[in-house]
């Protein structure tokens, strides 16, 4: 990359402040006992008869308290004399295949053993219905098979649409328990179209199933369990809406409107679908949505571990240092586009060899400004707000927010002597 370095060696990088940014901090002290008593409510024991076989979703985001949260309702349905078992509902993910599913779940701590009940795991999906548009709803086999469904899933903002519906129950049953072909038909008339389609599928399927109840969690911006909501299956697409708001609200944000470089440490698909929420960077791949921030050039250098080679959402971002372009598998990226219709989800941006020269290429990129007068903000990843780093020149203006804290005075960054910040 000679003539690369050449051009990009003379931009300067900002000194960088550390910031802290306060959110509201109202959690649930313990989750076990909270959801013990949400499924102690008549509505919700009531469903449930001695040697029912009961299928209970796992999915494959990264949800607070999910090992406690999936334990209880385990130990729950056990004592009530029904036989459960957990199956992944996750659509394409995993690479759309048994093994990369389960080992999804095993990486959560979601093992047979933890959980004391089986995990059954198929790519098989059967018809359960037709949506009021004539196309098959399709679920899960051993979903469809069991006497019941429990449906488990954090509900928040989705990253590429508004709807009644976004992540969720609802869009669980419709996307998560339709495995790869259900996520597929599902995904058939494109990304513009999925929050209707994710509406339309789920009623299918939750009129043609028999949805024991959900399990609904909210999370504050600190990624802790803020609202944990046990919901009879009849009430989940009047209730959910509810918990939606909610969690639009607890939404954590980078607080400020515009910044000319964001620059994220990782990405990675336990954070969010898309590796990174389009909620916090502002980058939608629906050109509609509007962010509360404003970003002009996106930087990404690193892909978690746990994305095991899944890239989806890399294609949002303007540069990428080369370790993180190197941990990409199309085995596990591919099936998530192939399924979802949207190629542009695992385009490569373009790539340098560090972390340095992956900053001063988006500094350069900045259009209308020189390199000294960008404004830069970096962040761990789009799941940790908490603390934050922002440009000198953008620190007066963050620090008009008075839920914003100078923790640390502007500093050079310190990258070793491979160009690299950790």
């Amino acid at each position: 990359m000679g003539a690369i370095r050449e051009l990009l060696d003379p931009i300067p990088i900002p000194k960088m402040a550390l910031v802290s940014q306060r959110f509201d901090t109202t959690c649930i002290e313990n989750v076990e006992e909270t959801l013990r008593q949400e499924l102690a409510k008549e509505e919700i024991a009531g469903t449930v008869r001695p040697g029912m076989k009961i299928a209970v979703t796992a999915g494959s985001r990264g949800i607070a308290n999910y090992v406690p949260i999936m334990q209880e309702i385990i130990r729950f349905l056990k004592e009530k004399g029904a036989e459960p078992f957990i199956i992944p509902a996750m659509g394409s993910h995993g690479g759309a295949t048994v093994e990369g599913q389960v080992e999804i779940l095993t990486n959560y701590g979601i093992t047979e053993e933890s959980m004391g009940c089986p995990i059954r795991a198929t790519m098989e999906v059967v018809q359960v219905g037709t949506t009021v548009d004539g196309r098959p709803a399709k679920i899960d086999r051993y979903a469809a098979e069991a006497d019941g469904i429990v449906v488990v899933n954090r509900i928040k903002p989705h990253t590429a649409f508004r709807a009644i519906f976004e992540s969720g129950l609802m869009k669980m049953l419709a996307i998560g328990l339709g495995k790869q072909a259900g996520a597929q038909i599902v995904h058939e008339n494109g990304i513009y179209e999925l929050g209707q389609s994710v509406e339309i599928f789920s009623r299918a399927i939750h009129a043609n199933t028999n949805i024991l109840f959900g399990v609904g969690t909210v999370e504050n911006a600190y990624d802790k369990t803020c609202i944990i909501r046990a919901i009879p299956g009849r009430d989940i697409p009047e209730e959910e809406p509810k918990l939606l708001a909610i969690a639009h609200a607890k939404m954590p944000s980078i607080l400020t409107d515009q910044a000319d470089v964001l620059v994220i440490d990782q990405i990675g698909k336990e954070i969010s679908g898309e590796g990174m929420d389009s909620n916090v960077t502002g980058r939608f791949i629906v050109p509609t949505i509007k962010g509360k921030i404003d970003v002009t050039r996106l930087a990404v250098l690193d892909l978690t571990e746990h994305s095991f080679g899944n890239s989806n959402g890399l294609g949002l971002a303007d540069v990428c240092s080369k370790r993180c372009a190197d941990k990409v598998d199309k085995e596990a990226a591919y099936p998530n586009c192939l399924t979802s219709r949207v190629p542009r989800f695992t385009f490569f941006p373009m790539i340098f060899d560090t972390a340095k020269l992956t900053i001063q290429a988006a500094i350069k990129m900045v259009p209308k400004k020189e390199p000294e007068e960008i404004t830069m903000i970096r962040i761990r990843d789009t799941m940790s707000l908490e603390k934050i780093l922002v440009s000198e020149n953008l620190l007066d203006k963050i620090l008009e927010n008075p839920n914003v804290t100078l923790l640390e005075g502007p500093k050079e960054m310190a990258f070793d002597e491979n160009g690299e910040l950790f």
